[in-house]
């Protein structure tokens, strides 16, 4: 892991990024953070970081994490107010990160909230074992719907690192790509590090995320950032992060 990095350390500045919009930082959801003591040692750092806003995106995925607004959004306010009584002071949000399954489409035509930031920007994602069956018909569908899909971490779904053509053909049917921050440093792997750096350099990435679950990932991503080399490999692309400040 960092293995492109050399001896270049720089004071860490991600303030061109500024929006993070995708973490796991609701304590008690998901996979992610446990705590609210957790959720605070790891948000009080972020802004020292550059990042002036951080939209929260817990799972929902019907066999594991059924969260819906009616959980998410008061799991936010107690979080906001944890921040406000420790002088936190950081503008935070909650949408989700939305599994695309079969599940996902009925809870999509009975009508159901769906929690969205932006410009009615939806956080979505796939099975890392195989490609969901109904997703170019979801994305079409949301799309519709006035929705803008995004799908979380392209790069970490290796059964389409062989058939790369295909993340143009969801490209051209209008889904924006995330990448996460950490799999520009191989974090997951340098498949998953070569296949995240294509897509930068194909011009096809709209945002980055952090996607951080843990403090290891925090760890690592501060690590990561201190190298002026990911700087040269970020600051051309044309993020569309700090448009969701307002």
């Amino acid at each position: 892991m960092f293995g492109l990095f050399k001896n270049a350390h720089v004071v860490p500045d991600l303030s061109f990024i500024g929006v993070d919009m995708h973490s796991h930082l609701l304590p008690g959801l998901d996979d992610g953070l446990v705590n609210i003591e957790d959720s605070i040692a790891i948000i009080k750092e972020l802004p020292l970081l550059g990042y002036t806003k951080l939209i929260c995106t817990p799972h929902i995925l019907s066999d594991y994490y059924k969260n819906s607004p009616e959980n998410i959004l008061p799991k936010l306010a107690e979080l906001q107010m944890a921040l406000n009584e420790n002088n936190i002071s950081i503008k935070l949000e909650a949408s989700a990160e939305y599994m695309i399954d079969y599940d996902f489409e009925e809870m999509f035509h009975a009508g159901k909230q769906l929690l969205t930031f932006g410009k009615n920007y939806i956080l979505v994602e796939m099975s890392y074992v195989a490609p969901s069956p109904n997703f170019e018909k979801m994305i079409f569908e949301l799309r519709i719907k006035g929705f803008s899909p995004i799908l979380a971490h392209p790069e970490r779904y290796n059964f389409y690192h062989q058939n790369f053509e295909y993340y143009q053909r969801l490209k051209n049917i209008g889904c924006l790509f995330q990448v996460n921050l950490l799999s520009l440093a191989g974090y997951y792997g340098k498949p998953v590090e070569r296949v995240a750096l294509k897509l930068i350099k194909e011009n096809m990435i709209d945002f980055i995320g952090t996607d951080l679950h843990h403090i290891n990932h925090f760890n690592a991503m501060k690590t990561f950032v201190a190298h002026k080399d990911f700087y040269k490999i970020v600051k051309d692309v044309p993020l569309k992060n700090k448009s969701l400040l307002v």
